[in-house]
C-alpha cells in the first residue's frame, strides 16, 4: 500500500517551526510529504517568519494534479496572509474538502486561511491572538490545544508550542495510533 500523501505548502514568513515539525513527524511516520512553494522563487526556497530559509520540494503549480491525503497549513504571520491570497492553493483545500479529504492548518492559519475562505468547520482552534475571530464565528474548541472536526476531516491547532502534538495527531489519523506512538516515544515526547 502507498503512503499516505501530504501537501504543506510554504509562503514567505510561514511560521518554520510549525512547518518543520508537520514534515518531520508525517516523515517519520511514513507519509509521503511535499512541502510546495506559493510564490514564485526559482530556488524553491522560502525565508520563514523567524528568518530561517527553508527549501521546499516543488512549486504549488507543480502540485495540482496530485490527489493528496492531507493538504496542512503551517501558520505564521504574515505567511498566512500569503497563503491565504492564492487562489490556486484555496481552489485545492475547497476541492480536498468536497472530496472529504483531509485538511488541517495551525496557529494563524485556521483563522486567516481557512475561516476567511468558508473551509473553517463549527469545530476548531487557532492562535490566541486569533481566537475572538473564531468565537465571533461561534466556532467551538477554541482553546483546544488539537481539534479534529471529523465531519469535516479538517485538523486545527493552536501554534508553535503544540505544532508536535498536531503532527502526532495527523499521523495518527492518516496512518495508524500505533504509529503515532511509535513516533512519540522515538522522539522522546
Amino acid at each position: 500500500m502507498a503512503p499516505p500523501t501530504v501537501l504543506v505548502p510554504m509562503a514567505t514568513a510561514s511560521e518554520e517551526l510549525e512547518a518543520i515539525a508537520i514534515i518531520n513527524i508525517l516523515r517519520r511516520g511514513g507519509c509521503d510529504v511535499t512541502v510546495a512553494c506559493v510564490e514564485d522563487s526559482p530556488s524553491l526556497s522560502v525565508k520563514c517568519a523567524r528568518g530561517v530559509t527553508v527549501g521546499c520540494d516543488a512549486a504549488l503549480s507543480e502540485c495540482t494534479d496530485k490527489d493528496w491525503d492531507a493538504i496542512i497549513l503551517p501558520g505564521g504571520m504574515p505567511g498566512a496572509k500569503v497563503l491565504s491570497q492564492r487562489t490556486l492553493l484555496i481552489g485545492m483545500l475547497h476541492a480536498q474538502k468536497q472530496a472529504g479529504k483531509w485538511y488541517g492548518a495551525i496557529c494563524a492559519a485556521p483563522a486567516v486561511v481557512l475561516l476567511e475562505h468558508g473551509l473553517l468547520p463549527t469545530n476548531a482552534t487557532c492562535h490566541p491572538g486569533f481566537e475572538a475571530k473564531l468565537i465571533e464565528q461561534g466556532v467551538q474548541g477554541v482553546q483546544e490545544r488539537v481539534v479534529v472536526d471529523v465531519g469535516t476531516k479538517c485538523v486545527t491547532s493552536r501554534g508553535a508550542g503544540t505544532a508536535i502534538e498536531f503532527a502526532l495527531k495527523l499521523v495518527e489519523l492518516l496512518v495508524s495510533k500505533e504509529e503515532a506512538d511509535k513516533v512519540a516515544s522515538a522522539i522522546v515526547f
